[in-house]
């Protein structure tokens, strides 16, 4: 890879739709590629493609929008190593950075003032297998753990890894959402509150106000 530079697919100021800051203004940083193929994928059109841009170019951009929070995402951005410099240039900017990840890169050189949202994959995504159970003992309760789920089986196999790895008290959050057109949200609901699970329930409220489309 170029010294200091990623592969982008795009930037963009929106809503965060997920996560505990649902709803705040955030400029996207969507980084290309990632070694992962979901069955439900939202962003293939990242896995390949992308501009070239240095650390500098990302960040003036990133200021450009003038908000306060910045998400990094992908495909899966600590596919790319500089991203870690990126996300330490963007801390030492004092914006408030989170990470997406799908929990099967390493993410202990992540950041400490990064918050990491680490996206465990249940049997559904078709890789779960992938997943990188050693993270968990990386994330601290700035972190938040997301499980995407399309099925009873997703949900079950996502109960009993919040039970196996104490993830409400790890964490600040753990976020359980639906896979958009395979399991009805009432339903998710329905079970989350049958189980008096301590979970955020979440929908993603991007595709709620623009639909399917990228750039929001």
């Amino acid at each position: 890879m170029t010294a200091d530079t990623l592969r982008i697919t795009e930037i963009f100021h929106s809503l965060q739709g997920e996560s505990r800051t649902t709803g705040l203004p955030t400029v996207f940083v969507r980084l290309t590629g990632c070694p992962l193929r979901c069955t439900w994928c939202d962003t293939e059109y990242s896995f390949h493609g992308g501009t070239r841009m240095s650390l500098d170019e990302i960040i003036d951009q990133v200021e450009g929008y003038g908000a306060k929070h910045v998400c990094v995402t992908g495909g899966e951005p600590l596919g790319q190593p500089n991203c870690f410099p990126l996300l330490e240039r963007l801390s030492e900017k004092r914006f408030e950075v989170s990470l997406e990840t799908s929990g099967a890169m390493d993410v202990s050189q992540v950041d400490a003032r990064v918050v990491k949202v680490l996206d465990l994959k249940p049997p559904a995504s078709g890789e779960s297998h992938r997943n990188l159970y050693e993270n968990i003992q990386h994330l601290t309760t700035n972190d938040q753990v997301k499980f995407v789920i399309a099925d009873r089986g997703d949900y079950e196999w996502s109960v009993s890894k919040l039970l196996q790895y104490n993830l409400v008290n790890r964490v600040s959050d753990v976020l359980f959402s639906p896979v958009n057109d395979q399991l009805a949200p009432d339903q998710l609901a329905d079970w989350i509150l049958a189980d008096k699970l301590q979970v955020r329930f979440q929908v993603q409220l991007h595709r709620v106000i623009w639909g399917d489309k990228s750039g929001v």
